[in-house]
């Protein structure tokens, strides 16, 4: 999977806007939006969320974790463990970029935000090449991936499948006494 796609299902995360405009209902295959009143807040897709910011017909209102205090708290307790914390959203990556890049005047302290939740990336991410590392040192067949967001699995994933076919295509052509005319007949 492509870092696109996994930002393609961020979009379907419903965030809360403000509009200023007066619409009813409207009726998706996702299901109902709305009914959409000026100064009202209401859950929107970020998708449609973005699109509504770039046309400035609402304001948005960023999600409760986006908070330079939750986030801080939510670095160091990632620095402190050993093992991967929860995160706030399965999409914590992608949906910082989407909304900072399209509504950072809507977010307090944008540029803190933005360097918080990098700093709990380069740390996740650090957590997972080494993981990643013991994992093919120890010759595991299988490893848990709790707590990973898709991106992050994704970041890790060629390297690591790679990795594991290699050592695969090793270890067969280092086995004593078996044949490698097994398609003989």
């Amino acid at each position: 999977m492509e870092p696109a796609e996994a930002e393609f299902l961020a979009e379907k995360e419903l965030v809360t806007i403000v509009p200023n405009f007066s619409l009813d209902r409207i009726h998706l295959i996702g299901g109902d939006l709305g009914p959409f009143n000026p100064g009202l807040p209401v859950e929107v897709p970020v998708w449609l969320a973005i699109n509504l910011k770039q046309r400035q017909k609402c304001r948005l209102i960023p999600p409760e974790w986006m908070d330079v205090e939750k986030l801080g708290e939510i670095r160091d307790q990632e620095r402190k463990e050993d093992t991967f914390t929860l995160m706030p959203s399965p999409y914590y990556m992608e949906l910082t970029k989407l909304l900072l890049n399209y509504a950072s005047d809507n977010i307090p302290k944008a540029d803190e935000i933005r360097t918080l939740v990098k700093d709990t990336w380069d740390t996740r991410i650090a957590k997972l090449r080494l993981s990643a590392d013991s994992f093919v040192r120890q010759q595991e067949a299988h490893a848990k991936l709790d707590n990973l967001t898709l991106m992050e699995i994704n970041t890790a994933g060629t390297f690591l499948t790679q990795a594991l076919d290699h050592m695969y295509k090793l270890r067969t052509n280092l086995q004593p006494g078996e044949s490698a005319h097994s398609q003989d007949f």
